[in-house]
C-alpha cells in the first residue's frame, strides 16, 4: 500500500521533523511513546531521537506520564508556538483542499 502524505508534508516537505509535528497535531488527543511515535509517524527511532531534545527544551512537547519505563508524549498545546503552528497547520490545508475542490469543479463543469 502506498504512504499517503498529508496536504502539509506535500505542500512544505516531507522531512523527519515535520512528519513528527504532522502527526502530533492530527492525532493531539493522545500521548505517544517515542518508539510509538517513530513507527507511527514513518521516521526512524534513531533519527527522532536526534531532535528529539530540542522538542522538548523548546517546550514543544512535553511527557505526560510513564508506563512501564516508557515515557508518554504529546504536543505541548499550551506553548504559544504550537498553537500558532496548529493553527498554521489547518488553514494551509483547509486552503489547499479548497483549492484542489475548485480546480475539480472547474474540471467538472467542462466536462
Amino acid at each position: 500500500m502506498a504512504e499517503r502524505r498529508s496536504t502539509f508534508l506535500r505542500l512544505f516537505g516531507d522531512t523527519p521533523i515535520l512528519r513528527v509535528m504532522d502527526f502530533f497535531i492530527v492525532h493531539e488527543e493522545f500521548d505517544y511513546s517515542m518508539t510509538d511515535l517513530a513507527e507511527l509517524s514513518g521516521v526512524g527511532y534513531s533519527t527522532l531521537k536526534l531532535f528529539w531534545p530540542n522538542l522538548e527544551q523548546s517546550r514543544l512537547v512535553m511527557m505526560t506520564r510513564e508506563v512501564g519505563k516508557a515515557k508518554m508524549y504529546r504536543l505541548n498545546l499550551s506553548n504559544p508556538a504550537i498553537q500558532s503552528f496548529k493553527d498554521f497547520y489547518w488553514a494551509t490545508t483547509k486552503l489547499n483542499t479548497r483549492q484542489v475542490l475548485a480546480k475539480k469543479s472547474i474540471q467538472f463543469v467542462k466536462s
